[in-house]
């Protein structure tokens, strides 16, 4: 990850001092292009008045005399800008300063023309005896068509060409400041997204080991945010697909012990009784009647779990096809508890069947109907010493609420949640007594699911136990449809 925050500050920092370099040259270019060019603009202009201000003063005097000196250094004082005059030859005849010694010099042959011809002159003279170049604004002397020669003023530049000096030396200031301050920014930054990236990455390797509860835990508001809501999401399914899968393991393990534990027991007592029949040792007929007996309800043992299993296969892979049509769940409610009778009757149960009046017939499997409660009936009869099973139903639009309850030996809440698993027993440990495959509730579930029903169960222990389906009515199935 340092490598990642490397690049990343790389990246930044390149991008930064170029948009810097880039943004503040340009516009260090422009700026000093015109503003020299405003600078000597308004600077000529302002000569120019000045010019032409001097030979209002001075046009009616066509002769170097005391008093156009006079004019002129009184004139030097008020514009603070030197003075010369010159003739028709372009020699310079006068001066604003009495100790210059230009006297008698000359002046450019092509400034001297254009000012004879009454043109304005504009132009950056190296004067002959200067160091410093001038700039110079050149105007004919006189009025009208009497010109006497030309009035040239010009002041040195030096002080232009600071001024440029100094606007560029702010720029560099002003450049040398905006690196200094990208490199902050750009370090600040980098800090700011390779901080939430090393945590990201230290959390995704575990997470890649196997950890699945590990979460990203960034405090900004941005893109790095949504990648760890992301990665968080991610390692929620992850931690749920592990937990289906260790739990799927351990239904598969307890699946293959349950059935090998159901089988087992049948076979072992009837590998016994052939054992004991076949070696002779049971010569009275009315014992090896019971052998018989006891065999043949083993054998039917293994049949029912057979029978189980291969409906909650079915179930479960979407094997089952249900004919459905209006049902009558009074009548068939009447028929499972008439078939339970006889055997709650030897415990001393009694079982009552209540539906109200006018209840609507339900969209349904008939025979499917009749096995989800007949396994609540058998459940109720198996687990109830003493009391009543009450089988009631009653309309809950779109539903028909059907209930079977008892006065047995109730749930604890532990059990409650894992009733509906295949092969698991509220009653080990308690009754060695009550035989079952531990599948009717879990083929329960699945029937109740494909009917497009719900389910529920309330129990308490010693209370007895409610189990409650819901199956949808006629009338709810034709509006869906």
């Amino acid at each position: 990850m340092l490598g990642t925050s490397k690049s990343i500050f790389r990246r930044l920092l390149f991008s930064f001092l170029a948009t810097v370099l880039l943004g503040l040259g340009i516009s260090g270019l422009l700026i000093a292009f015109f503003a020299r060019e405003y600078i000597y603009d308004s600077k000529e202009e302002e000569m120019l008045r000045m010019a032409k201000k001097v030979n209002v003063a001075i046009h009616d005097s066509n002769k170097v005399n005391k008093a156009l000196l006079d004019k002129l250094a009184m004139l030097d004082e008020a514009f603070d800008t030197r003075i010369w005059l010159f003739n028709e030859q372009g020699k310079i005849v006068a001066t604003s300063m009495k100790d210059e010694v230009f006297t008698g010099k000359s002046v450019a042959v092509s400034i001297a023309d254009n000012v004879l011809k009454g043109k304005n002159a504009v132009t950056e003279l190296q004067i002959e005896g200067l160091e410093d170049p001038m700039l110079s604004v050149s105007v004919p002397w006189g009025e009208g068509e009497k010109v006497y020669g030309g009035i040239i003023l010009h002041a040195p530049i030096e002080g232009i060409e600071r001024t440029f000096a100094q606007m560029r030396e702010t720029i560099l200031w002003a450049t040398l400041f905006g690196v200094l301050l990208s490199t902050a920014m750009v370090s600040y930054l980098s800090w700011s997204i390779s901080r939430p990236l090393r945590t990201i990455e230290r959390t995704a390797a575990e997470i890649g080991r196997g950890n699945y509860t590990e979460r990203v835990r960034v405090d900004t508001s941005d893109e790095i945010s949504d990648l760890a809501q992301t990665i968080n999401t991610m390692a929620e399914k992850l931690e749920k697909v592990e937990q289906e899968r260790y739990h799927l393991e351990q239904v598969r393990s307890d699946f293959l012990a349950n059935v090998s534990h159901e089988l087992r027991t049948p076979l072992t007592a009837m590998q016994g009784f052939l054992e004991a029949l076949q070696d002779g040792l049971v010569e009275d007929e009315e014992a090896r009647q019971k052998y018989y007996a006891v065999m043949y309800t083993e054998t039917m043992q293994v049949n029912r779990l057979v029978d189980d299993l291969m409906d909650l296969m079915k179930l479960e892979n979407n094997e089952v096809n249900l004919a459905k049509f209006p049902v009558d769940v009074a009548d068939v409610m009447n028929k499972v508890a008439f078939s339970f009778r006889a055997e709650a009757e030897e415990k001393g149960l009694t079982i009552k069947v209540e539906t109200e009046d006018g209840l609507p017939k339900i969209y349904a499997d008939r025979d499917r109907v009749a096995q989800i409660l007949k396994n609540f009936v058998k459940n109720a009869v198996k687990f109830t010493e003493h009391g009543e099973i009450r089988l009631t139903a009653a309309a809950e639009e779109p539903y028909v609420r059907i209930q079977v309850s008892d006065t047995g030996i109730g749930i604890s809440q532990d059990d409650l949640n894992r009733i509906w698993e295949r092969f698991f027993k509220v009653d080990r440990g308690r009754s060695k007594n009550n035989k079952g495959t531990g599948l009717g509730l879990a083929i329960v579930k699945e029937l109740v699911e494909l009917h497009d029903g719900k389910w529920s169960v309330e129990s308490e222990l010693g209370q007895g136990s409610t189990f409650t389906v819901w199956l949808p009515t006629v009338g709810a199935y034709r509006q869906s449809g």
